[in-house]
């Protein structure tokens, strides 16, 4: 089982999530955007010791700026987590969008652990389940846990993630969007942006996997 706070933070209104696992008090930070004042005094509640991950969806700014002060304040020992396909993102101001998003370049983040589909990552006794859902980049993830998606800025409330970035893909953004359709029953989905939203609602009244989409695809 696992406990989230959410937070909204940066000038783009990211979602971040602090997960914690209940029965062992070990937490991962998902996409923290900017390094709040709130975000800080979340953690510090929790303990910086018992800090092992930031989990990011993607490499855009909003999503990423935040990284090295977790770390810095865990002592180094947290690691980054990002797909292999963005970790180019983490270092480039015009791929991660800071130079047109951001009121300075972010960079100088270092990929830990570079996940790939399917990969579990282990947080106390829960696990994050990764999937693959390119399209808003070519790295794009969703991380499963529990009954819950964090869907980064691939799904949203009853629309999807823009594709006129460098490394978006409209084409792949359909293909992920059927692929989480398809997944079996129903899940709590937190964004990245915006509300949070239940697979189901998403299967019925998202016009992004409505029945085109997904009859075009499989």
């Amino acid at each position: 089982m696992i406990d989230i706070i959410t937070l909204v933070v940066s000038e783009l209104a990211t979602n971040c999530y602090i997960v914690t696992d209940s029965k062992t008090g070990d937490c991962a930070v998902i996409d923290p955007g900017e390094f709040t004042k709130e975000l800080d005094e979340e953690l510090s509640k929790i303990g910086y010791d018992k800090v092992r991950y930031v989990l990011l969806t993607h490499g855009h700014c909003d999503h990423i700026a935040g990284t090295n002060s977790i770390i810095e304040k865990t002592g180094s020992k947290a690691k980054t987590a990002i797909s292999g396909e963005d970790t180019k993102l983490l270092n480039d101001s015009y791929l991660n969008l800071s130079c047109f998003f951001c009121d300075e370049p972010v960079g100088d983040i270092k990929a830990d652990i570079e996940l790939h589909d399917g990969d579990i990552i282990k947080l106390g006794d829960s696990e994050f389940k990764v999937l693959s859902t390119p399209g808003h980049t070519a790295g794009s993830v969703c991380f499963i846990c529990d009954n819950t998606i964090f869907s980064g800025d691939t799904l949203f409330y009853h629309s999807q993630g823009r594709t006129d970035f460098p490394t978006s893909s409209p084409s792949d953004m359909a293909r992920s969007l059927a692929r989480i359709a398809a997944l079996d029953g129903d899940y709590n989905i937190l964004t990245g942006h915006d509300i949070p939203t239940t697979l189901d609602n998403e299967r019925k009244f998202n016009p992004y996997i409505g029945s085109v989409f997904y009859d075009n695809i499989y």
